[in-house]
């Protein structure tokens, strides 16, 4: 039980920030998504952190690591908006805004988990 509480604090926060981040630019970037990209971007860079910095020693317990990586970041991050965003610019046949905010999310967003990891390897 004390697991699942801490996913459901975790995911608490990292939604509260992400509707704080992603609302206010995803108004003002209307055909990107902005506001959802960056948050789905940093999320990728944070739990690449977390887990790899978790890998490396013994700092973060596994309660920790729970807390942030799959509570904060899985709140933090999220791919129903995602989802729905990519099959707005679809219905409005923004296929140049789909194809760009589709292909760059996948490819920043693994490439910012491969440097969260890097970045890991230098934390003690």
């Amino acid at each position: 039980m004390k697991q699942v509480l801490l996913v459901f604090l975790g995911g608490g926060l990292g939604s509260a920030l992400r509707y704080l981040i992603s609302k206010p630019l995803n108004i003002v970037f209307h055909n990107f998504f902005l506001g959802t990209f960056l948050v789905n971007i940093v999320g990728c860079l944070l739990i690449g952190i977390i887990l790899g910095f978790s890998a490396k020693n013994n700092l973060l317990t596994s309660n920790n690591t729970l807390f942030l990586a799959t509570g904060f970041c899985g709140g933090f991050t999220t791919f129903s908006a995602f989802a729905f965003e990519k099959h707005t610019l679809i219905k409005n046949s923004e296929l140049f805004h789909f194809s760009l905010y589709t292909l760059s999310s996948i490819i920043v967003g693994i490439l910012a988990i491969a440097l969260g990891l890097w970045l890991s390897k230098f934390l003690d």
